[in-house]
């Protein structure tokens, strides 16, 4: 994507975004750039700035021919005007000139790349015929990690556990309207679950660890910070945990960091990485419950925003 000299630059709005790739393109997209050797190890950390309003984080990423940065605002009020609590923008960058190549919406990127990179952590860990799913939150990243979910297993039953049962009756009827049995549900309904996945805001555990099966596997992503987490100490010490990055996950990840704290876990806990997942340097435990702690990650953005854009080209895969 290059756009003439004295140009608007292409600008990909959340229409766009939701549009041009699938959810299986975008979980393709972030497997290929760790099969074609990116190491998460060695991206740069997120940056945070406390601003009046919530926070302002900059996530800048470089690999082959593309670079790029994501300016994400984290507005915890805005849920409440009717308004994203995710904001911002991806500006992709030529590789290797960093020229501007294209403008993405933040918030709609987010939203697609996060259950990309849940749908490839699944596509390993998971059972092949887990069919209930257990979602705890009903927000944009329910609904599109439902639809991730969807791709990569047969799911037969969705429970949904959120705090607004408005919220949570509404993402059943979605679900029901794409041929799932849904209904609501409470914490308890992972001592059933195949999948739980965690997309919420919580600060604490949202269930009991002990009651998840041996054969079940859990995606937790709603919180990058050191003292918030969806998941309790007893699941981390009882599960295989994989993250996108060691370094990320013991900086930011607090359903680890607490564990740690608490002495109930050492800093080599960790089974593996999605990369070695991803390239087979590692298999999945099966003996125990797995757990994948994502915090995000700015290379995500840039191998779904390069996908978006030469999606929007017509082209083929995107330049490596």
């Amino acid at each position: 994507m290059n756009p003439p000299a004295g140009k608007d630059l292409p600008y990909l709005d959340e229409d766009a975004v939701r549009t041009l790739l699938t959810p299986a393109d975008a979980a393709a997209a972030v497997a290929q750039a760790l099969l074609d050797g990116l190491d998460p190890e060695t991206c740069p950390p997120r940056s945070r700035v406390t601003v009046p309003t919530g926070q302002l984080l900059l996530m800048p990423a470089a690999t082959g021919a593309y670079a790029g940065v994501k300016i994400a605002g984290v507005v915890p009020a805005n849920p409440g005007r009717g308004l994203p609590r995710i904001t911002g923008g991806f500006l992709l960058l030529d590789g290797t000139t960093l020229l501007p190549l294209a403008l993405l919406d933040g918030a709609a990127l987010t939203a697609l790349r996060t259950p990309a990179v849940s749908a490839v952590a699944l596509s390993h860990l998971a059972v092949p015929d887990g069919g209930h799913l257990v979602m705890f939150g009903a927000g944009p990243q329910a609904y599109g990690h439902l639809e991730a979910v969807r791709a990569q297993r047969p799911l037969t039953r969705v429970t949904v556990v959120a705090r607004r049962r408005e919220r949570a009756e509404a993402l059943v009827a979605y679900a029901g309207a794409r041929g799932l049995n849904a209904r609501t549900g409470t914490a308890r309904a992972v001592a059933d679950a195949d999948l739980v996945v965690c997309c919420t805001t919580a600060r604490e555990p949202l269930f009991d660890g002990r009651l998840v099966q041996t054969h079940a596997t859990v995606i937790a992503v709603g919180s990058h910070e050191p003292d918030a987490r969806e998941t309790d100490t007893a699941l981390v010490s009882r599960s295989a945990v994989y993250v996108e990055s060691r370094a990320a996950a013991l900086g930011e990840a607090g359903d680890l960091l607490v564990p740690q704290a608490q002495g109930a876990i050492g800093p080599g806990h960790v089974a593996g990485t999605l990369a070695d997942l991803v390239t087979g340097r590692a298999a999945a435990d099966r003996t125990r419950p797995r757990l994948f702690k994502s915090v995000g990650m700015a290379w995500e953005d840039l191998a779904v925003a390069a996908a978006l854009c030469t999606a929007a080209e017509g082209g083929g895969p995107p330049r490596r």
